[in-house]
């Protein structure tokens, strides 16, 4: 169905969908459109598929720079950018790569940055039952690059701070101060 909606938009812009370059692309489109949003066809509980481990650490545990490709929900096009994942366990830590798997099973769905922040945050509180949890985004929006304002080196930047990473402004400080030190 997807592969005869983007025959009609290619119409719709005043192309030949059976001229020889797009002949397939409706087809490719809707394979990739099916791809950049399969965050609709996960849930949380495949995605950490039991790799929770029980630990005695109670000190911040930050991945940054991983690495998200989103749609925005206003205009479809891309926001690219990278998320910056820190918590602080108590009693049990989530497999490292199932940080980066939460963040993109939350990309991979229409978006606004500002809530995919916080779903990432409150998804990995619940997850993990954190003392805190802290996400910060930057990212580049092909909305605005590519039409409206067209500002190439403009970068959004949204953060959620949950538990302690909120209420503790020493554990907000070091996570922003660990974030400095490397970027």
């Amino acid at each position: 169905m997807m592969k005869e909606h983007f025959e009609h938009i290619i119409k719709a812009i005043g192309e030949d969908p059976q001229r020889p370059g797009l002949v397939d692309t409706p087809e490719r489109a809707a394979k990739a459109f099916e791809y950049l949003t399969r965050g609709y066809r996960q849930n949380i509980d495949q995605v950490i598929n039991g790799a929770l481990f029980p630990s005695d650490s109670s000190e911040m545990i930050l991945v940054e720079n991983i690495e998200l490709h989103s749609l925005c929900e206003h205009h479809l096009l891309p926001f690219i950018g990278k998320a910056h994942v820190a918590y602080i366990p108590t009693g049990k830590v989530v497999g490292l790569s199932k940080i980066a798997r939460i963040v993109d099973m939350f990309a991979r769905r229409l978006q606004i940055q500002e809530q995919l922040t916080v779903q990432i945050a409150e998804t990995l509180q619940q997850v993990t039952a954190a003392a805190g949890v802290g996400v910060i985004i930057e990212a580049k929006h092909m909305c605005m690059m590519m039409r409206g304002v067209e500002k190439q080196e403009s970068v959004m930047k949204t953060s959620a701070m949950l538990g302690s990473f909120r209420s503790n402004a020493s554990t907000r400080s070091e996570f922003l101060s660990l974030l400095k030190s490397s970027l």
